[in-house]
């Protein structure tokens, strides 16, 4: 193990006084030993980044980088193996070279251990792959027998007839198909869900099969699917079935409250910092104090009239830095005065009056009488799990609020808040059709016409397999296609229409509309809300949005509107990496050039009509190869449409545009973006920009171009480090 002063991966240990912090190579969380005298008083586990405790334990392995420690007096991984243990290398040169040059190496390495000292245990075989063979080994005799002439040379051959499973194509009916086909023939069918969820959603998909049909339903985790003939076992995996994303992670405890690791080091003496127990005070610094008789690292606190109060590090989650006014310096709380406490009780007492108004506003929202949607269709079980990828526990907590809201006899006014990217559009598709089910009308609401035309695609192709109509109505229709499109709306034809604040005219009327939902609600503008509050009457809203507007975000922190946050971001998901720059050739060429040749695409904001074909110019000096072309508000509906579905489609390599592309526009491709005159947007417009890049699991940039800092007014130079940390606070 190698010390250092925090802990933040495998292999790292930190002293501090009677306090003995380690990570160890198996496990998930570092361990915290605290020590009274030479006695572990306490084992805990605790964050790495809020170096908050977690859980207490009995007791801890602490395991150390075994598989490569070539020390003769050390045990070696492969010793704990039993003598006949069968390691099959399946296709090693499928393999990731990492995964493959761990086995390489540790092999190499026991075998030269081996013949140095004759005493040691020697495995006949060896088996790795990527097969869970935990459920089914018992059905498989083939890997019975053999025997090794010398070291990794098997004397015999073993061959598992085995082939992929049939497509599904998403069809339960399919599915269940082949399950009775395999259950004649006396074959055995095990699915494997990658979650519970999932896993209820098969159950309920195949009904009351499993009374006639032989098949499990595990929560398991694989690559693949297959079929073992000699068996007779068929193993099917979940995202196969649905054509979803294989993505497995890693689930982590949310821990919240304290500092966090990055706080703690920005901490900077005289900064002023709360003490949960004991009020404001100003942070002077670490001090090394004796306590009986060891010596114990301490964060310093000095109070009103000089008095100091010492905190060891292992009570750290007890504090937090000050945040208030900007401008305006805290009062510092007088140590043992009991002020704390009576601050602490007038907060409490302000939390009860404001619950009791809360009551009120819910009684009287109470009184009032939406449509109850029926309980989910089978039909939504089905579009459910053919969801491309696994829901992020917030993005299932926000879909089953929404669901709850929708059943119940009261309209629905909620507020689902989550970063860019974070899924917040599926949960609009489930809500949109889980009212169609109902028989209900939708208006789906969107600031831009790129944005209306993408959701509309989105929308069609989760619900391509079922009767759902879908339109939309932007400026991209032309006159006759909107005379129809309101036509067949009025006349109960139409199920979802999509389009931006062109559904809130006069001519649009609804024959039955059940729900309304508003992307990104901040763009629109006091008009179009006002005419909102005519179409909203009794009509469930959902509103969705990564940047609140603060009387938006007010109610829902009031209750007057119920609120749910996307906080996990996707499995895979990279932060963006964020750079200030001025306006730099080289900077500029050297990141285009490694986005295309990483085979990913760029956007570069320049939100000037007037020139902005001369940086386009400028871009293609700059890289001669790369394609380039230009996009902006004013061109023609339908040009601009083809061009922004060929640089989606990867026929072009740079977009020049200004910021028509800053709402929803998904592209996963194109994970570089420039901001030029980064200084004169918002802080919405900058973290909406950032959030086109960063969308698949590759790493990505975005430069926001500005100039000198001393040219830059006051609330420019906070604006641009800020949508960093927006950020980092969005992505948990």
């Amino acid at each position: 193990f190698v010390p250092d002063h925090f802990v933040r991966q495998p292999g790292e240990y930190a002293v501090r006084g009677g306090i003995l912090d380690i990570f160890p190579f198996a496990g998930e969380y570092p361990v915290r030993l605290e020590f009274f005298g030479d006695t572990i008083d306490s084992i805990r586990e605790f964050d790495p980044d809020s170096q908050r405790s977690i859980s207490f334990l009995n007791e801890t392995t602490l395991v150390p980088n075994a598989a490569f420690d070539t020390h003769s007096d050390r045990v070696h991984l492969l010793s704990y193996l039993p003598a006949n243990t069968l390691i099959v290398l399946h296709k090693a040169g499928e393999w990731d070279v990492s995964y493959r040059t761990f086995w390489e190496t540790t092999i190499a390495e026991y075998q030269t251990l081996a013949k140095e000292q004759s005493d040691l245990p020697f495995p006949e075989t060896y088996y790795t792959s990527y097969m869970e063979w935990t459920q089914i080994r018992e059905r498989v005799p083939l890997l019975q027998g053999g025997s090794l002439s010398s070291p990794y040379e098997a004397s015999m051959s073993l061959t598992l007839r085995t082939s992929p499973h049939p497509s599904f194509q998403g069809s339960a009916k399919l599915l269940s198909g082949f399950i009775q086909e395999q259950s004649k023939k006396g074959g055995e069918v095990v699915i494997l869900s990658e979650h519970q969820n999932q896993s209820d959603r098969l159950e309920e998909l195949l009904g009351d099969a499993s009374e006639a049909f032989n098949y499990r339903i595990l929560v398991q985790n694989l690559h693949g699917g297959f079929l073992l003939h000699d068996a007779n076992l068929s193993v099917l995996t979940d995202h196969e079935i649905f054509g979803r994303y294989h993505r497995p992670v890693v689930r982590r405890k949310r821990v919240s409250g304290g500092l966090s690791l990055k706080e703690l080091k920005d901490l900077q003496t005289g900064d002023f910092v709360v003490h949960v127990d004991h009020g404001i005070a100003r942070f002077r610094g670490f001090k090394k104090i004796k306590v009986r008789d060891h010596i114990q690292e301490a964060a310093v606190l000095e109070y009103r009239e000089q008095s100091i109060l010492y905190v060891n590090v292992s009570s750290l989650h007890k504090l937090q830095k000050y945040s208030g006014k900007e401008g305006t310096q805290p009062t510092v709380t007088k140590l043992g005065s009991g002020e704390w406490a009576r601050k602490k009780a007038a907060a409490k007492k302000k939390v009860k009056d404001i619950a009791r108004d809360l009551i009120r506003l819910y009684a009287k929202r109470k009184a009032e009488t939406a449509f109850s949607f029926p309980p989910d269709h089978p039909w939504q079980t089905e579009l459910e799990a053919r969801f491309e990828y696994e829901e992020t526990k917030d993005q299932f907590e926000a879909i089953r609020k929404v669901k709850e809201d929708m059943e119940s006899p009261n309209p629905m006014d909620r507020l689902v808040c989550g970063d860019v990217g974070f899924g917040k559009t599926e949960v609009a598709v489930r809500a949109a059709f889980k009212a169609v089910m109902g028989q209900k009308q939708v208006a789906v609401l969107v600031p831009t016409t790129i944005l209306a035309d993408q959701h509309a695609k989105t929308f069609r192709r989760r619900m391509e397999s079922f009767p759902v109509v879908i339109e939309s109505l932007s400026r991209f229709r032309t006159a006759a296609e909107q005379k129809q499109v309101l036509s067949d709306l009025k006349e109960g034809k139409v199920d979802i229409v999509i389009g931006t604040h062109r559904l809130v005219s006069k001519d649009v009327q609804f024959k039955d509309l059940g729900l309304l939902i508003i992307d990104e609600e901040q763009k629109f503008g006091v008009a179009v809300k006002d005419k909102l509050k005519t179409i909203k009457e009794n009509v469930d809203t959902l509103t969705l949005t990564a940047t609140p507007i603060p009387r938006t975000l007010q109610f829902s922190l009031m209750a007057a509107r119920d609120l749910s946050v996307i906080k996990t971001p996707p499995p895979n998901r990279h932060p963006i990496e964020t750079n200030v720059i001025r306006l730099s050739e080289t900077i500029i060429r050297d990141a285009i050039t490694y986005e295309i040749t990483r085979g990913g695409q760029v956007f570069f904001i320049h939100n000037r009509i007037e020139n902005i074909k001369e940086v386009a110019g400028m871009l293609q000096r700059l890289v001669p190869s790369a394609k380039i072309r230009v996009g902006h508000g004013q061109m023609d509906g339908k040009k601009l449409e083809q061009l922004m579905m060929q640089f989606m489609n990867g026929e072009f390599d740079v977009l020049v545009s200004t910021t028509i592309i800053e709402s929803g526009l998904d592209v996963p491709n194109a994970n570089t973006i420039f901001i030029n005159n980064a200084n004169n947007f918002g802080l919405s417009d900058l973290h909406q920009m950032r959030g086109r890049v960063g969308r698949s699991n590759k790493k990505a940039f975005c430069y926001f171009i500005t100039p000198p800092y001393h040219m830059m007014t006051d609330d420019a130079r906070k604006r641009i480090p800020a949508v960093e940390l927006f950020s980092e606070l969005g992505s948990g």
